[in-house]
């Protein structure tokens, strides 16, 4: 049998969020070798708050003292400089929370190289071209086998052809041209030198799909997966200190976990709160600008982020689980993580319309209006879920991260 190519992958932090590429990747771990490249550059460094902490948190990761040298299974050497070994996450490994498979078979090696924060011109994308093929090069030419080079992000458009690799794989996991806060016109340029260059490309969305097809680059179609031991059967301990302040919200508890953002729609909020005559509408998560007027509806409160290992724990205190999206570009194109997961809970779910929802419309209630949200999370609470929707959730089986992350092998190492 062929060794397996090694990964090189490019994406968000490893650790800092649930992202689907880290869950894919953390079900590879125990058969292949990776190397995850931290990135920055999708935003506009700006004189805010945001800014300071990332860069703050960036800086640190540069001047971390490199660590002793490590084995390596695909390698055969040592850590690089600006690499570490990161430790198991356990909100992407469940199977952590269980006593489940070793710690050494799941952590990734992390590179962490020196970029400047933006793409936005020709002589910013020139520098970080090269400070980017600098440290990457030495690593890719040490591996035995050329590896595959992964990016959920188009800002790799300009080292295609400079690092060794077997192939380039895009995984399209959202259209960052409109997602609120970024830059979306050097992610959208990017974008479009990328998708011609990479040989496999992957969509987690039809509209995505779509959208790559306008780039003339046909791809594979990859929804997102759940793992359903970890959401049926949680590891119930002591309330975890995030939960705490729980005890003291009217009850019943309407939730939503994710990013508080300007993709939720405000009339369906504002709906929903005018029709409740008890209870919270809680918002928890990392606050990326929403809307004030969101913070300061009645009933609606707000947690700070909750750590994934915990998110089971919120779910059962839970009495409907939301996703008061708003139509829009962004959200027509996403296929949101916490929708299998709310499906996984067994709690009742009310939903926006949108092509991600629609196709689970049989499973939860998938609503079009302001005024019908309210209603559905009323009879929600009232009546529990129909024993229809029950049924139908019998479907998530096939739905698990493992198969995902089998089919994707196929399709970045070429078999399929």
């Amino acid at each position: 049998m062929s060794e397996r190519a090694p990964l090189i992958v490019f994406s968000d932090d490893w650790g800092r969020h649930p992202s689907s590429c880290q869950h894919l990747i953390s079900k590879l771990l125990p058969h292949r070798s990776v190397t995850w490249v931290n990135t920055i550059g999708t935003r506009p460094p700006g004189l805010n708050w945001n800014t300071l902490t990332r860069g703050m948190g960036k800086l640190k990761q540069w001047l971390k003292r490199p660590l002793p040298p490590t084995p390596s299974p695909q390698k055969g050497g040592g850590a690089e400089p600006n690499t570490e070994v990161a430790a198991p996450s356990s909100f992407l490994i469940p199977s952590l929370l269980r006593g489940g498979v070793g710690e050494g078979l799941l952590a990734p090696l992390v590179l962490n190289p020196k970029m400047w924060p933006s793409f936005r011109s020709r002589v910013v994308r020139g520098l970080n071209r090269r400070l980017l093929t600098r440290e990457l090069k030495p690593v890719a030419d040490a591996m035995r086998v050329p590896p595959v080079i992964v990016t959920t992000l188009p800002l790799l458009a300009d080292l295609v052809g400079r690092v060794r690799a077997a192939r380039w794989v895009y995984y399209c996991v959202d259209d960052f041209s409109v997602w609120p806060g970024l830059d979306g016109y050097t992610l959208q340029s990017m974008e479009a030198e990328l998708a011609p260059k990479v040989d496999v490309a992957i969509a987690v969305s039809e509209t995505l799909q779509t959208h790559l097809a306008k780039l003339g680059k046909p791809s594979h179609l990859l929804t997102h997966g759940v793992d359903l031991d970890f959401w049926r059967t949680p590891v119930l301990r002591d309330t975890p200190v995030s939960l705490r302040e729980l005890d003291a919200m009217p009850k019943p508890l309407i939730v939503y976990w994710g990013v508080i953002d300007r993709r939720t729609d405000l009339a369906f909020v504002r709906a929903l709160s005018a029709a409740m005559t008890d209870g919270t509408i809680l918002f928890a998560g990392p606050q990326d600008t929403p809307d004030r007027e969101l913070l300061r509806l009645p009933r609606v409160r707000t947690l700070p982020p909750v750590p994934f290992a915990n998110l089971p724990a919120l779910a059962i205190r839970a009495s409907v689980l939301i996703a008061p999206y708003a139509d829009l570009p962004v959200t027509r194109a996403m296929q949101p993580l916490k929708l299998k997961e709310y499906i996984a809970t067994s709690k009742p779910v009310v939903v926006r319309h949108l092509p991600a929802t629609a196709e689970w419309a049989d499973c939860v209630d998938v609503v079009e209006t302001p005024e019908a949200f309210a209603q559905a999370v009323l009879g929600r609470l009232r009546e529990g879920i129909p024993e229809a929707q029950r049924q139908a959730r019998v479907r998530l089986e096939s739905e698990g991260w493992s198969a995902k992350a089998e089919q994707f092998a196929k399709w970045v190492d070429g078999i399929c």
